[in-house]
């Protein structure tokens, strides 16, 4: 699976306001040094297992301090790696160096850490059809990269924002009145190709779902055998219905959810139950 980096356009503007932040009016203390004109290198060493993801961003991370930079990969983006395991190299002006040092290892850390913890997820159900896709339970302001990571860690994106699929939860119901009140008037307003998915809890709102039309059914929260019952009663009256199960999947459950046959698994907890990866950096003047 490719896992496509947002352009540099987009990019960008996070990363200079994210190095903004940390600079602030100046870097006093790598100033004070006065190394502008000295160039060195820099290893990054990860210390703990893991899978990588970000060297790309972290390498724009240099370029917007001094296109002179020279940011190497050492392994390729999703990469497994060991304690001790050289990851990238930089060359560069000592100054933009330091400088980036702390936004580029945060960004890496933080995306590494959520891509180890998918491709945990994604590994126990690789033999199975079902594919494990992310949420919107994202950070502010690192939505679009903790997707990115998900996808290098073997996961597939669900909608980035709420413009991009007509999802009718169970809130959405009650203030609509109901299941077919919900879809009717979605379907007055909403524009093509637009899909709609609803979020079921038991079966009586399984068969209302069908009924009226929802494109993919959410199983939510449901217990194992109810989930293989709901399953079945979507496939016998419509197979072209995708099935979603969600709510409290772990390492222990997703593989039993994947065995009912639904067709996505979705999980927060790769994106907000992972830790950071440990990476550190080492200058060699």
């Amino acid at each position: 699976m490719v896992a496509l980096l947002p352009p540099n356009l987009v990019l960008d503007e996070l990363l200079k306001n994210w190095l903004l932040e940390d600079i602030g009016r100046g870097d006093r203390t790598t100033a004070s040094l006065s190394v502008s004109n000295t160039r060195g290198e820099a290893r990054w060493i990860v210390k703990e297992a893991g899978a990588i993801a970000g060297l790309p961003i972290a390498s724009r991370v240099f370029t917007l301090l001094n296109q002179s930079v020279e940011f190497t990969a050492q392994v390729q983006e999703g990469e497994y790696c060991q304690p001790s395991q050289i990851i990238a190299t930089i060359n560069g002006p000592l100054d933009a160096l330091l400088m980036g040092e702390r936004v580029a290892l945060n960004l890496v850390m933080r995306l590494s850490g959520i891509a180890s913890m998918t491709r945990q997820y994604a590994e126990i159900i690789a033999d199975l059809p079902t594919q494990l896709v992310d949420t919107r339970k994202t950070t502010p302001g690192l939505r679009i990269l903790e997707k990115y990571a998900t996808l290098v860690g073997g996961a597939k994106n669900h909608r980035y924002g709420l413009d991009d699929a007509v999802m009718i939860k169970d809130n959405h119901i009650r203030a609509a009145g109901g299941i077919p009140q919900a879809i009717a008037l979605v379907k007055k307003s909403m524009p093509y190709p637009l899909t709609i998915e609803l979020e079921t809890e038991n079966l009586t709102e399984v068969q209302q779902a069908l009924e009226h039309g929802a494109d993919i059914i959410m199983l939510d929260n449901m217990a194992i055998d109810l989930m293989t019952e709901a399953v079945q009663i979507i496939r016998n009256h419509n197979p072209m219905v995708r099935i979603e199960a969600s709510g409290n999947i772990t390492l222990n459950t997703i593989r039993n959810v994947a065995l009912t046959g639904v067709d996505y698994i979705s999980t927060s907890a790769p994106i907000t139950r992972s830790t950071w990866l440990d990476i550190s950096m080492k200058i060699d003047h």
